[in-house]
């Protein structure tokens, strides 16, 4: 494929400033020829039935594409459900979904160079002649400008390439005289208004008739714009230019790529995913290569291959460093914070990503390609689509799947660069999953849950500009298509644009200002396409070495682990190590991980970091569980290192014999009263019965007027407190039934609501762990009336009744005992050792196991950050590596400070230290609070 030569040339045989047509060309060659390397590594498919596969994806191509002009021509799209086309305010509004319609015929222009590709000539003569006569683009609507650029302008663009090729050819098209270009510069200036900020980054929507700010416009207020919005329009722009000599649109573009690449965060040379369109401050902070950012990273390197400005090629290479040094965990692409790219944002990885291995193969970095798409390539068995989010540990996060094309791009480009068959039977395993589950009367139908199989009523255009270009170009030979596909690159629609605009009107001035930020190794700026025997060793069996491990990655929630296990415990072996029983200091531990092909590594920094070579392992098996082991540390880390959201909350005990120096970490709600915006709520306390408050109250008499005690589990928090709020409580503590748990070990989390509309909660709810609680429940049943402030923060005890104190020597021993016991549970809050500033603070439903908070406390404060490091599977452990049997010694001491058994009158505290612990408390809660991430 053209795009793939991330370089000048092929070795020395092309010099280092060749014209831009013959490198893109050559380019192309050293990508396709890398299939004689592969023939050898599976069992080729045979000429007829890669013909079948072709001839299938054709008459499904039919029959999306004609079901769509009989049912829904000339509307937006096909409602293939109902048959009936999809037009803007005429059904019931799907958000931003709805922001890609335009009253443009937006299928038929998408799919127009799908149609050449395709070998359907007459078809496509017919279909351009439909669009000059029928398209309007003056209507008054307001779409997306990313949108729009990518499908409607890029469609009119690829059409009008693929219109004077057959032109050349003389048999088709002999009457056109650059209509489709025309209407691709009338679309051009209507989007050019967008551009009118002093960034130079677009407002997200326009209006189509009116443009932007005008009353009638009903756009133009906005303020944000996602990075992929701003950044992916100079394939199509600079494309209009060339073509037309007009150089305002890739100016344009230009102009808000630069201000993108100035406003990356300079440390870690990531970028965020939305971005103030008025001031350049990133809205939202977290970086990936998914949904938001996928395509500004493609443009980059395509906009070298296409415009051969070397500008671009140095951004995409100083942001793929960074990608593969903090967001890439092999197999995995997790989101991380541009700031502190150290810290996963979500354990959760979203559809769009599929892209990615293709991307990498045209920067020619197979290895990570090839196990990424494999990962991809098991959730897609287990699920027969990839789900529009997944977690971590392959679970459905979003169940819909709206036919998305990306995994069959980069399953092409693999195929292109490898000639391995094996994605053959990838792209077969696609067509068959189409045509069993999405398949319907009127077209292809989009997967509205993939674990039910249930559809959606929408076909969009991406389906036909894509899906079946990809699938058809990948059982395709060269005679079969009517033109070169290699003297074209791929915009991120699909649409194909002329590599020989490199060198029409190129009127634009490149200015290299990237290299004065960038400071890398030589190795990312190879200037000669890859060399094939370096990326494809002798090996036959290279790339399915690769791919072995990851074999049940997914493995159908892992009945091989099950079975395994089962096995294990009837032959008396251990089973396989999980990481929530990893200890650092375990020899037994660091054997089982060395046989996993698991390296533990001390770093400077005082952390601890795991890497996984699975060459290394002792057996394929062993490969698999410490792949398994790696996912899990990961996961076990992540799960402590989301970004705080709230702040934790406080219980402070003010009557006799306390008097606010007993001050408990809480977990606050996502419902009910705030308390970081209204005043604290002060009440004496009393136990509900229930206890664990899942249904009305037998004594409401008793939690009247009061804050009611309720005990966690059995039903949902937003259940428990409607029901000691219909009983008259003023507000609630849920205390975990998970014995022995505590802040000392397990991260605080805010209680979920029920997925219902919790705005009838009025009350403040707060979370205590198990020996937190205890210490409210001991005193109540010391001193019977017990009263506590509910706050966002301690505040100052009561002087007056403190001297009015008259405590017997058992109690003040008591008292004590309680204050040693707080100022632990505060300080295990803040769990990043290189931050002491943040806290953890997780967002969890009651309908959470113990098991789960019992996962997450077994992982010990130096075992909580994870970090990708090379092309490695890795994890870190943040903590003094140094001193471990020292964390171990006062890990055994608290252990003994928490047992019941132990006799708190034996534990004496000077009033001195009792302050200091005090100053010390108040200065957590005040961190906690300023905390940013």
């Amino acid at each position: 494929m053209s795009e793939a030569g991330g370089g000048r040339g092929c070795g020395s045989s092309v010099p280092q400033r060749a014209p831009w047509s013959l490198v893109a060309a050559t380019a192309a060659f050293c990508l396709v020829s890398a299939t004689s390397v592969w023939t050898a590594g599976a069992a080729p498919m045979s000429r007829e039935e890669r013909q079948k596969l072709g001839n299938q994806v054709l008459e499904m191509f039919d029959h999306a594409y004609g079901n769509y002009m009989e049912h829904a021509y000339p509307a937006d799209e096909l409602m293939p459900l109902t048959c009936r086309g999809r037009v803007r305010g005429q059904e019931p509004s799907r958000g931003d979904v709805d922001d890609a319609l335009g009253k443009f015929s937006l299928t038929l222009i998408d799919s127009l160079d799908t149609l050449v590709v395709l070998n359907k000539t007459k078809e496509f003569e017919d279909a351009v002649r439909k669009v000059l006569r029928d398209v309007n683009l003056d209507n008054d609507v307001v779409v997306s400008v990313f949108e729009t650029n990518i499908r409607v302008l890029g469609g009119l663009l690829g059409g009008h390439s693929l219109a004077i090729m057959l032109k050349e050819k003389g048999e088709y098209m002999q009457w056109y005289n650059d209509e489709l270009l025309q209407m691709a510069k009338q679309l051009g200036y209507k989007l050019l208004p967008a551009f009118n900020t002093t960034s130079g980054l677009p407002y997200p929507r326009i209006n189509l008739k009116f443009g932007i700010r005008k009353p009638e416009a009903r756009t133009g207020t906005e303020t944000d714009t996602c990075t992929a919005c701003a950044g992916t329009l100079i394939l199509e722009f600079a494309a209009l230019s060339r073509f037309t000599g007009a150089t305002i649109f890739e100016e344009y573009a230009r102009k808000a790529l630069d201000f993108l690449w100035e406003k990356r965060q300079r440390s870690s040379n990531l970028v965020g995913v939305t971005i103030n369109i008025h001031t350049g401050d990133w809205v939202r902070k977290d970086s990936g290569v998914g949904a938001g950012i996928d395509s500004y990273y493609e443009y980059l390197l395509k906009a070298y291959v296409l415009l051969g400005d070397d500008s671009f090629l140095e951004r995409f290479n100083t942001h793929y460093d960074a990608i593969m040094r903090y967001i890439s965990q092999p197999p995995l692409l997790l989101d991380v914070h541009i700031h502190k790219p150290m810290l996963n944002a979500r354990t959760w990885m979203d559809a769009l990503l599929a892209f990615f291995p293709g991307l990498q193969v045209l920067k020619g970095d197979i290895r990570p390609a090839i196990e990424t798409h494999e990962m991809l390539y098991q959730v897609i068995k287990k699920h027969n689509f990839l789900p529009e989010a997944f977690t971590t540990d392959f679970r459905v996060h979003w169940a819909q799947h709206p036919l998305r094309p990306e995994f069959a791009e980069s399953t092409y480009f693999l195929y292109k660069a490898t000639g391995d068959p094996y994605y053959l039977e990838v792209g077969k395993t696609l067509i068959e999953n189409l045509n069993k589950y999405a398949r319907v009367p009127c077209g292809f139908a989009a997967m509205k849950d993939v674990r039910t199989g249930s559809h959606e009523d929408r076909m969009d255009s991406f389906f036909l500009a894509e899906m079946f270009k990809y699938l058809y170009l990948l059982f395709a030979d060269k005679e079969d298509i009517i033109f070169d596909i290699e003297d074209y690159i791929f915009t991120t629609e699909a649409h194909l644009l002329p590599l020989w605009l490199s060198t029409t009107n190129q009127s634009i001035s490149k200015k290299n200002t990237t290299s004065e930020y960038t400071e890398l190794d030589d190795s990312n700026f190879d200037w000669t396409c890859p060399n094939t025997q370096i990326l494809f060793p002798n090996d036959p069996l290279y790339a399915q070495s690769i791919r072995e491990p990851l074999k049940n990655v997914v493995d159908k929630s892992c009945p091989r682990g099950i079975i395994r296990v089962e096995e294990s415990f009837r032959s008396g072996a251990k089973p396989p190590l999980r990481a929530r029983d990893f200890m650092a200091t375990n020899p037994e531990h660091l054997e089982i991980l060395k046989k996993m092909g698991v390296s533990l590594i001390h770093l400077k920094d005082g952390r601890v970091q795991l890497v996984q070579h699975a060459i290394q392992a002792a057996s394929s098996i062993d490969a698999e569980d410490g792949l398994r082991f790696m996912q899990e540390m990961i996961e076990l880390s992540s799960q402590q290192q989301k970004e705080q959201q709230l702040p934790p909350r406080a219980v402070q005990i003010v009557s006799h014999p306390f008097f606010g120096r007993v001050v408990l970490t809480a977990g606050p709600a996502q419902f009910g009263l705030d308390l970081s915006k209204h005043k604290e709520t002060r009440g004496f306390v009393a136990s509900s019965k229930p206890y664990n408050g899942c249904s009305e109250l037998t004594n409401p008499e008793a939690v009247m007027g009061k804050i009611a005690l309720i005990q966690r589990g059995q039903c949902m928090f937003a259940e428990k407190a409607r029901n000691i709020q219909n009983a008259g409580a003023i507000g609630g503590i849920v205390i975990d039934d998970n014995e022995g748990s505590s802040s000392d070990t397990a991260p605080l989390f805010q209680m979920a609501g029920d997925g219902k509309d919790t705005d009838d909660i009025k009350i403040p709810m707060l979370f205590l762990f198990s020996k937190e609680g205890s210490i409210i429940l001991d005193a109540i049943r010391e001193y019977e009336e017990v009263e506590v402030l509910l706050s966002d923060k301690a505040k100052d005890r009561d002087p007056e009744m403190e001297n009015e104190e008259q405590p017997s020597s058992e109690n003040d021993s008591q008292d004590h005992s309680a204050e040693q016991i707080t100022p632990s549970s505060q300080e295990v809050d803040l769990v990043d050792q290189e931050s002491p500033e943040e806290s953890s603070l997780n967002s969890e439903p009651e309908s959470s196991s113990p098991a789960d908070t019992d996962n997450a406390a077994s992982v010990s404060a130096s075992e909580q950050n994870s970090n990708p490091m090379e092309n490695h599977e890795t994890t870190s452990l943040d903590g003094e590596c140094t001193d471990l049997d020292n964390q171990l010694q006062e890990q055994s001491e608290t252990e003994e400070d928490s047992n019941p058994n132990v006799s708190w009158g034996k534990k004496v505290q000077p009033i001195d230290s009792i302050l200091a612990d005090w100053n010390e408390d108040i200065e957590a809660f005040e961190m906690m609070e300023k905390d940013e991430l």
